[in-house]
């Protein structure tokens, strides 16, 4: 290896290290090969994208739901939601049901071919679950949740812009 290849070689691992350091850069990855196993997953075992397996499960656990419900339970934004719906109706495994209390709002509702898929695609989600069990105790989960609230709390609030050097003319 000559000394420009090492020189580089060195720079890289150097930078490396300190990005392996960086909490905003290993989260941002860590989303990454979590979103990726579970596309893998659901889409082997049932054909499901993660946000239909999402709301499948949303309302196999808690009934009727409205988007912005599982929006606030999903922590995401209702528009992935609401761009799953058409296609997740058309399929027949959810439908769109007034609400009885408050007839300006719709409800989604699972339907019994909804239900199928969810259990088809359930058993495999909870390996995936039980797989974190067996790495971490409950306890470590318990932390990892703790400081996940942590880092949500200062993400949530307006850090200021640092002044702008100014050029010179």
């Amino acid at each position: 290896m000559d000394l420009k290849t090492e020189h580089r070689a060195k720079r890289i691992a150097a930078r490396k290290a300190r990005q392996d350091k960086n909490l905003f850069g290993r989260m941002s990855a860590a989303v990454i090969a979590s979103r990726g196993q579970a596309q893998r997953l659901l889409k082997s075992s049932a054909g499901l994208s993660i946000t239909e397996w999402r709301v499948l499960w949303d309302l196999s656990e808690a009934g009727p739901l409205s988007i912005q419900d599982m929006a606030s339970i999903q922590r995401t934004d209702h528009s992935l939601i609401s761009r799953a719906l058409p296609k997740m109706i058309e399929k027949g495994w959810v439908e769109a049901v007034r609400n009885r209390d408050d007839k300006r709002q719709s409800l989604v509702e699972l339907t019994s071919a909804g239900a199928q898929v969810f259990a088809t695609a359930a058993p495999t989600m909870k390996r995936r679950r039980d797989s974190l069990a067996e790495e971490f105790t409950p306890q470590e989960l318990q932390t990892f949740l703790h400081l996940l609230d942590r880092f949500e709390h200062v993400l949530e609030h307006p850090i200021p812009v640092a002044p702008q050097l100014e050029k010179s003319p």
